[in-house]
């Protein structure tokens, strides 16, 4: 009997090591899924913050966007949906300068960028027109400079959302850059809509 109370002993005590263990990895299991998730949770704060670090905000227009929080949502002049993922950037007249910055190509359910009436320079990041949400964009009024890019979201915009910037070029603006050949315009088509003979 001696025998068997120690096997059971020694069974008790190897259960209570596989508890051990299985607990040791569902700890670890949960701590990487919760690291994981404020990783990509906090991908579009990121983002953010990237761009705010390349800004120079005198009024501290700025100040809530703090990069440690789990998710931008909580930041002054943001707009999240039920998702917690960013659909608005609202920073006109902010008295901002500085560049964009391409991160901003990660806010990928952003409807609305409104940066107008700020002293904004260098190029729009390409990155922009990959964001198929984008309905409303105004970057008028700031010193940005080079060509506006015309395809994937930016195919809709007009004039409009780039005025007031001299040194942007492209068809939406009507302004060819420099080295770039000529804009094509189709000519109208014939009001009788029969094609003319040469004959």
């Amino acid at each position: 009997m001696r025998f068997n109370e120690e096997i059971d002993e020694a069974g008790v005590f190897r259960t209570w090591l596989e508890m051990e263990r299985e607990t040791k990895a569902s700890v670890l299991v949960l701590l990487f899924m919760v690291l994981f998730s404020h990783i990509h949770g906090n991908l579009e704060g990121d983002a953010l913050h990237m761009q705010r670090s390349s800004l120079n905000d005198p009024r501290g227009v700025l100040q809530s966007w703090d990069p440690t929080l789990y998710n931008p949502c909580t930041w002054l002049h943001i707009t999240c949906n039920a998702d917690n993922s960013v659909i608005r950037v609202d920073l006109g007249s902010a008295d901002l300068s500085g560049q964009l910055v391409p991160e901003l190509g990660l806010l990928k359910n952003l409807q609305f960028l409104r940066l107008n009436n700020n002293r904004l320079s260098g190029h729009i990041p390409m990155s922009l027109t990959a964001i198929s949400t984008l309905e409303v964009l105004d970057l008028s009024s700031n010193k940005l400079k080079g060509e506006v890019p015309s395809n994937g979201s930016f195919a809709v915009f007009t004039p409009v959302s780039f005025a007031n910037n001299k040194h942007l070029c492209g068809r939406v603006t009507g302004k060819r850059c420099p080295g770039s050949p000529p804009f094509y315009t189709p000519p109208p088509p014939l009001s009788s809509g029969k094609v003319p003979s040469i004959y």
